[in-house]
């Protein structure tokens, strides 16, 4: 179901909630940084970002796959999981508000860990109200129409029955698959990327329509752009990888200037 609300409206009982003012400081967006141990200059940008870069913002929002996988709230065991939650948490000891959306890997976040992280949990699509416009927040993937095996998948992912089914599984089982998985991920990014990856000028369309928004921002497709569409602007967010390759990275900003691509400090 669609949700929208003006920022704010959902964080009442939160810590850190009406420490100090906010009304003219920006709103910041990331997605798609893939956290975990194995990437430790991407992990040590986001520490500083959330530290240092976040400082000034009123909210930051996190469109999906903040992690590389996610099989459950039990992986807050894990003491590099926890020191992300925790370094989260302090957004909130600053006045800072986090809200988090699912991505296609860890989208069984829940809410131990977001209680950890003292955030707020957005459906996916989202619409806020953000210096008087409107804008609609997705992940990207369920913009992916072409991708019809996918598309499936997801519908069966998010179930609830096959998340409490999954859920159930030991927590070896699920970690080991979710390893295999992430190993044939990253066997397929050697392969010509297919347009079928991409979103569908079908499925944005639908979701201009859907929301009667002109802004959409998500992440997903880790192709970072500013797309004029023909029912408003779509904001594609970039992934980030310090650690292979070029360097990649960034975030929006939201203030009352507009909305603006930049990169990482």
């Amino acid at each position: 179901m669609l949700q929208e609300t003006p920022l704010r409206s959902v964080a009442a009982g939160v810590p850190g909630e009406g420490k100090r003012p906010h009304a003219a400081r920006p709103y910041f967006f990331i997605s798609d940084l893939h956290l975990s141990e194995a990437i430790p200059r991407t992990v040590a940008a986001f520490e500083h970002f959330i530290r240092v870069t976040a400082e000034e913002a009123d909210s930051v929002f996190i469109l999906g796959d903040l992690f590389e996988y996610w099989v459950g709230d039990d992986m807050l065991s894990d003491p590099f999981v926890a020191r992300m939650a925790a370094l989260m948490h302090t957004l909130s000891e600053r006045g800072i508000m986090l809200y988090i959306m699912h991505g296609n890997r860890d989208f069984l976040l829940g809410k131990r860990f977001m209680a950890a992280a003292a955030a707020i949990w957005l459906p996916d699509p989202f619409v806020i109200t953000a210096f008087g416009a409107r804008i609609t927040l997705a992940h990207g993937d369920a913009l992916c129409t072409a991708d019809r095996a996918y598309m499936r998948f997801r519908r069966v992912a998010r179930s609830r029955v096959a998340q409490l089914l999954f859920l159930a599984w030991p927590f070896k089982w699920r970690h080991a698959l979710a390893l295999k998985m992430r190993k044939a991920s990253h066997e397929g990014r050697s392969r010509p990327v297919s347009a079928k990856y991409d979103v569908t000028p079908n499925g944005v369309a639908a979701l201009f329509k859907r929301t009667g928004t002109t802004i959409i921002v998500h992440g997903h497709t880790h192709r970072p752009a500013r797309h004029r569409e023909p029912g408003g602007t779509r904001w594609v967010l970039p992934d980030w990888d310090l650690d292979h390759g070029e360097p990649r990275g960034g975030y929006l900003r939201v203030d009352a200037e507009g909305v603006r691509a930049l990169p990482l400090d």
